[in-house]
């Protein structure tokens, strides 16, 4: 009798489990759809707004790399979920698909209708890198997204290396500065009235960046025409 109990009990607990598990995949599944959804409507909004005339589509990768990227043979920007998670505002991930979406807009550039546009990247991938990030600034603005939001991504996302001149990107100190000195150009309303003012990834690139910005406060009050080499 107790057999048969224990074996009546063993039976419900496991199909109790199955139970929990396949409401549990609906839900990581529903989720999934969710963040997929929103990174395409994000993507969408700052298309339209820009008045984009170039198609690109978005997804959702479920794989826990902080990357995203954008494909230049399809035209397709692939958002990762680590990325996603380590994205606290609307703001942020505007910041990381607007730069991918000006990647995408130079694919469609040159002859072949973009094809050799791969050749031209791996000739120059920080020239490239370097424009995405300042247009970006742009398609966040005209999008309604706060532009600041992009130095916030890099703070907290942005790993530092030694030197730059093996990299395909620029060193992240300096990219953050060069955006950093775009928004202060074009857009400084947005570091006058700045809501990520208090933000503990901004404040880090306050710290980091008090030699770098001490150059670019030298530049405006000699009013110098140079680019500044920041560090």
């Amino acid at each position: 009798m107790k057999r048969f109990i224990l074996l009546i009990t063993a039976i419900l607990l496991f199909s109790c489990s199955n139970v929990l598990a396949k409401d549990s995949e609906l839900l990581n599944s529903r989720e999934v759809a969710k963040q997929d959804n929103q990174i395409s409507e994000i993507g969408f909004k700052i298309l339209n707004a820009n008045a984009i005339p170039y198609r690109t589509v978005f997804t959702y990768d479920t794989a826990r790399t902080i990357n995203a990227y954008s494909q230049f043979n399809n035209r397709k920007i692939v958002m990762y979920r680590g990325m996603y998670n380590r994205c606290d505002t609307e703001d942020e991930l505007a910041a990381i698909l607007a730069h991918e979406i000006s990647h995408s807009v130079d694919s469609y550039q040159g002859p072949l209708r973009g094809s050799l546009f791969f050749v031209n990247y791996m000739v120059a991938p920080r020239k490239y890198e370097s424009k995405a990030d300042k247009r970006a600034i742009d398609y966040m603005v005209n999008a309604g997204y706060h532009p600041v939001a992009m130095i916030v991504a890099m703070s907290k996302n942005f790993p530092q290396g030694r030197y730059e001149v093996f990299s395909s990107h620029p060193l992240a100190t300096r990219r953050m500065m060069e955006v950093y000195e775009y928004i202060y150009k074009k857009y400084p309303e947005y570091l006058v009235d700045n809501k990520y003012r208090k933000n503990i990834y901004y404040q880090n690139f306050l710290l980091t960046s008090e030699k770098n910005r001490k150059k670019l406060q030298n530049k405006i009050e000699t009013n110098s025409k140079k680019k500044v080499k920041y560090e």
